[in-house]
């Protein structure tokens, strides 16, 4: 059930950034796992969700309520009483919530829990930092914060150093050293492995909030691919390259160049994986949006045309990108 945007919600730029949004508050998982069993009353939630004052859980009832979340009956019976039911939307936000929990589990400083103060400062650098296409850039190479503000418009400088302050305080960028004497950032292993919970929450945007969300594009998938791709490990027997295409619906002429991320495998080590106009790649893999997201969470391809000289080189790769980014 699609739902108008509330005032609870702002608009974000980017897929996946509204439901990373709820989930960095601190009550919001909590409250929608309670309602797992069965509908509740709010005396009742206050006994499974430990901890918060009434009124602060009943304002993140009426947030989940405003946004499809949760369903509001008034029971037929004396005394009056009011219960929220769990919907589909709901228990899709519980999915990315999982998604989520387990890329916390991976934080290099420990393991960190959904709902804790750590946890909503984490999510919040990673949803500004993909909102602003922050990490579209660094999904490319480092970049320092002055090269980050000629590439991004429409953010301030000081406005950009919060947001890279907030991803080097959570751990998700480094400081790196180059030629010369700047020190560009670069995203860390476990931003790469947050392409997991972004895609998800795309996913889940575009089946339940449609009305109040952006859709996922070519550029945040080939963010994706760029981000998670280096994460991979192949056996040594692996080598070779290939063309990974989003369609966005114009005609493809492979042969005539094709813009999309290359990627090369030596001895089972990803070497490169830039974006880059091809001319009749010897590999390639093309689809459109929904295809590549299903290919990314699910390690299904049959969205997916595949062809070239080596064609099972690249459910191979996606296969192990798909373990890259699941919990160990």
């Amino acid at each position: 059930m699609a739902h108008a945007a509330s005032a609870t919600l702002s608009r974000c730029n980017r897929a996946g950034c509204t439901i990373l949004s709820l989930l960095a508050r601190p009550l919001c998982a909590a409250t929608l796992r309670a309602h797992v069993d069965g509908s509740l009353g709010l005396f009742a939630l206050r006994k499974r969700v430990d901890g918060p004052s009434p009124a602060s859980l009943r304002r993140e009832v009426i947030r989940l309520r405003e946004i499809g979340a949760l369903e509001r009956h008034a029971l037929k019976r004396m005394p009056y009483t009011v219960e929220n039911e769990l919907t589909d939307a709901g228990r899709g936000i519980l999915a990315v919530a999982d998604t989520v929990d387990a890329w916390l589990a991976r934080a290099p400083q420990g393991a960190i829990a959904l709902g804790s103060e750590p946890a909503s400062g984490a999510i919040k650098a990673l949803v500004g930092s993909w909102d602003s296409a922050i990490l579209h850039e660094f999904a490319v190479r480092p970049l320092s914060h002055t090269e980050l503000n000629d590439r991004i418009p429409g953010i301030s400088f000081p406005s950009l150093g919060r947001r890279l302050a907030a991803m080097r305080a959570t751990g998700q960028i480094d400081g790196v050293e180059e030629d010369g004497s700047s020190k560009p950032y670069a995203v860390t292993e476990w931003t790469r492995q947050a392409t997991g919970p972004l895609i998800a929450a795309g996913r889940c945007e575009r089946e339940h909030l449609t009305e109040i969300t952006e859709p996922m594009t070519r550029l945040d998938i080939e963010a994706a691919l760029l981000l998670a791709v280096p994460l991979v490990s192949c056996p040594e027997s692996f080598s070779g390259s290939c063309l990974l295409v989003v369609d966005t619906g114009e005609n493809v002429d492979l042969d005539g160049g094709v813009e999309g991320v290359h990627v090369e495998v030596k001895g089972g080590h990803v070497v490169s994986c830039v974006p880059r106009l091809a001319r009749g790649p010897r590999t390639w893999a093309l689809g459109v949006v929904e295809a590549w997201v299903e290919a990314i969470l699910d390690s299904r391809y049959d969205g997916l045309r595949i062809g070239g000289d080596d064609p099972q080189s690249v459910p191979a790769l996606m296969d192990r990108l798909h373990v890259a980014l699941s919990p160990a």
